[in-house]
């Protein structure tokens, strides 16, 4: 029996499905360890894998894949250097598990697997996992370990069942992927497992963009009375030793290094990049195109993309028509300035006078509408693809929440790409992200240091600039009460009674309900985005397209 052990944080970014180059990054990791002394590594939830799989863990020729690698690693551990904990599927007795395994001195030592499977919001492993037991301890060099997989510590069951069968530390892998409050509700949650088993918990998050999510990281050690001894930086990968001594009531953490919490806007702002950087790179594109208008949407993803890939990486058009301002052929000339990216125009003037031409026929005596603001938005659409094709750039759609809820966007128009870094970003965010952005450097980025974008993008009153004069509260609410509403609509699903009684006007709450609702269809053809709230439109809410639902 030992009285003293160190353990090791890996906090790793896997790709998911590369199972080869899983095992490198979590041997490499595990070398980091070994020459800090750490006698054991801790890793995240399915990091063999990646998580989360989806119906890809379904294939059998991909769970042997990731057998096979949870053999390479065990095999890996013959060298002397410390024993560790890692995430795979695993099938066993004609069922699936999401496990985690302790290998040492070449072999698998033990297995555990997950008994809690989520299955709401961007979670569905009850569809591709079964649960295992209630876990049992894992004995490791004289201590007895508890390994339950994340969602385990969201509820008491089996915690508790871990301290009643003897366990003297819980070591907790997980794959919790980020929203702009899911760091404090983390702390939290092992806070409440804490108070209940009176265990220290060792809790290690994987970081990384994996699709829409994005995983921010952020593990940490919460010892007796909820003191925070470690916790490792958000969206970065690191390997920290933590020091543990065994004392008269049990495992004791020595003090480590705490990371500061990052401020609100700097946590959304760093998912933003991750998720992007993550999906060019993890996806082999060369960099990425976008549609530079001189607003602030384009602004905003412009300054994303080259703090995530870097100037050389990012291309920006600008694509005026005979209703674009000077103010706007400024205002993207001095965006791209400053951002240091190659700044092209293609008119779309010929475009449009050529669809004139071919539709005036069908067109004859017809108005016109928002047809021909469309074909405009459908001109640059079809114009950046064909750049996209031809020069191999993924292309970056620019439009926000706010928009993408209300359908204030055109299909196969302005919502052409690939990726979209605002999905889930309301346009008053956007205003307070660009201003921040606009005073703050933060370390690590690709960017500028600086201003990335011109005052007057961000004060100048929003337009699409389809038509003369043109803004967005012709059509629109003011952004303030739309994104207000949408919060009540979207993520806290109130009854137009409780939106109005927060004082909006209910004609107003039925109206944009009702955009909502008809936008649906558009939602579902759009871009995939980085998740930042709790509620992002996609998998966290299925709505459906034919829907004879309408609120009083």
């Amino acid at each position: 029996m030992t009285d003293k052990i160190k353990i090791a944080l890996a906090q790793i970014n896997p790709k998911l499905g590369d199972v080869a180059g899983n095992v490198t990054r979590i041997l490499k990791a595990r070398g980091e360890a070994a020459a800090a002394g750490a006698d054991l590594v801790l890793a995240p939830e399915l990091v063999v894998s990646g998580y989360p799989p989806e119906d890809l863990v379904l294939k059998p020729a991909f769970q042997l894949a990731c057998r096979d690698g949870v053999e390479a690693i065990a095999k890996a551990t013959t060298d002397g250097g410390p024993a560790i904990i890692v995430g795979a599927p695993w099938a066993e007795d004609g069922k699936l598990h999401n496990g985690v395994f302790l290998l040492g001195d070449g072999k698998i030592l033990a297995k555990r697997f997950k008994y809690d499977l989520p299955n709401y919001g961007v979670f569905d492993e009850k569809r591709v996992f079964s649960p295992g037991p209630l876990p049992e301890p894992v004995a490791f060099n004289g201590v007895k370990l508890g390994l339950p997989i994340c969602e385990d510590v969201w509820f008491a069951t089996s915690s508790r069942h871990l301290k009643e069968q003897g366990a003297e530390l819980l070591l907790v892998a997980n794959g919790s992927p980020y929203d702009h409050a899911k760091p404090e509700q983390r702390l939290e949650i092992a806070g409440d497992r804490q108070d209940e088993t009176d265990l220290p918990i060792i809790y290690v998050n994987q970081v990384g963009g994996q699709d829409e999510l994005v995983f921010d990281g952020d593990s940490f050690v919460l010892d007796r009375g909820k003191v925070l001894k470690a916790r490792l930086p958000a969206f970065e990968e690191q390997v920290a030793i933590t020091e543990w001594q065994r004392g008269n009531k049990g495992w004791l953490c020595l003090p480590g290094a705490v990371a500061q919490p990052l401020t609100p806007l700097e946590s959304i702002y760093r998912a933003m990049v991750l998720g992007l950087r993550d999906y060019v790179q993890k996806n082999g594109f060369p960099g990425v195109i976008l549609g530079l208008s001189g607003g602030i949407d384009s602004a905003l993803s412009a300054a994303v993309a080259v703090d995530a890939l870097g100037p050389d990486k990012v291309r920006a058009v600008m694509m005026p028509s005979p209703y674009t301002s000077q103010e706007s052929l400024d205002d993207a000339a001095a965006c791209a300035k400053l951002l240091g990216i190659r700044y092209d125009i293609v008119s779309i003037e010929p475009a449009m006078t050529a669809f004139e031409g071919m539709l005036s026929g069908i067109f004859a005596g017809k108005g016109k509408d928002t047809t021909e603001e469309n074909i405009q938005s459908r001109a640059r659409g079809l114009t950046l693809m064909a750049m996209s094709n031809k020069l191999g750039h993924m292309l970056l759609t620019t439009g926000n929440k706010s928009e993408m809820s209300v359908g204030y966007a055109t299909l196969y128009g302005d919502m052409c790409g690939g990726y979209s870094v605002l999905k889930d970003i309301y346009k008053v965010t956007v205003f307070e992200l660009c201003r921040w952005r606009n005073g703050h450097s933060p370390a690590g980025l690709a960017g500028p240091k600086g201003l990335v974008m011109p005052e007057r993008v961000i004060t100048k009153p929003p337009s699409a600039e389809l038509k003369p004069n043109q803004t967005d509260q012709d059509t629109l609410p003011p952004y303030d009460v739309l994104d207000g509403i949408l919060t009540c609509l979207v993520e806290n699903e109130m009854a137009v009674d409780q939106i109005v009684a927060k004082g909006y006007d209910r004609a107003t709450v039925l109206r944009v309900w009702r955009m909502l609702d008809l936008a649906e269809y558009k939602r579902r053809q759009a871009p995939p985005g980085v998740k930042i709230s709790r509620r992002a439109f996609g998998r966290d809410r299925r709505y459906p397209i034919t829907n004879g639902f309408r609120p009083q």
